[in-house]
């Protein structure tokens, strides 16, 4: 009888990217609609940013630490593919160091022309990010399933949660199951202690919930 070989579950990174989708979608919109000289609004929406552009680092840094070289050692036919995914990856990081450019400019004046140039420079982070995100769930997952073992597919998330302060653990969390679907949000709940899922339903899915409400309310 052949064994059956355990494989990574691979939606996980799905799930992590419709995070970057959803924020990458929503903060040139809410960046857009404030109001000139509203230095508060510039100050929340600047911090979102910033965590927005932190978590997408450590994520594109896991991947490039601990996924493409196993992948490079394994996937000789597709060594193209992977080393594009590199370049994507600075291509973002590019368009990111100018959006923390205007960030700082825009926080510090919550002037129009600063609003107007920090929209611009997220609406071409987007662009460059989905061709990126795109590309990796329609040609990258399928490899990781194949050649990645569970265990070094699971330290990709181990990473990303060492990197992340325990006080943003929770906020982290919500914003992984704001739109996942019931499997999904079983599938992130289950692994965690008992103590850790109550005090999700308890604190921090309604925390989450009211700091969404006070950001993109308009």
């Amino acid at each position: 009888m052949t064994a059956t070989v355990e494989r990574p579950w691979v939606q996980e990174m799905v799930v992590v990217h419709r995070v970057f989708r959803r924020e990458s979608r929503n903060l040139p919109d809410l960046v857009a609609a404030a109001r000139v000289g509203d230095t508060a609004r510039a100050v929340l929406l600047a911090g979102l940013a910033r965590e927005y552009i932190e978590g997408l680092h450590h994520h594109h840094t896991a991947e490039d630490e601990l996924l493409w070289p196993k992948l490079l050692a394994r996937v000789d036919l597709d060594a193209e593919l992977v080393l594009r995914m590199e370049q994507q990856h600075h291509v973002v990081a590019e368009g990111l160091e100018e959006v923390e450019r205007r960030l700082t400019a825009w926080e510090r004046t919550a002037g129009a022309a600063e609003r107007d140039a920090l929209a611009d420079a997220l609406r071409r982070h987007r662009e460059d990010l989905l061709i990126h995100l795109d590309e990796e769930e329609r040609h990258i997952l399928p490899l990781v399933y194949e050649h990645i073992t569970v265990k070094e597919w699971a330290a990709l998330g181990e990473s990303g949660m060492e990197k992340t302060p325990k006080d943003k653990l929770l906020f982290l969390l919500g914003a992984l199951l704001e739109d996942a679907t019931p499997e999904e949000t079983a599938r992130f709940l289950s692994p965690l202690p008992l103590p850790a899922r109550l005090l999700w339903y308890t604190v921090g899915k309604r925390a989450y919930a009211k700091r969404m409400r006070k950001v993109r309310t308009i």
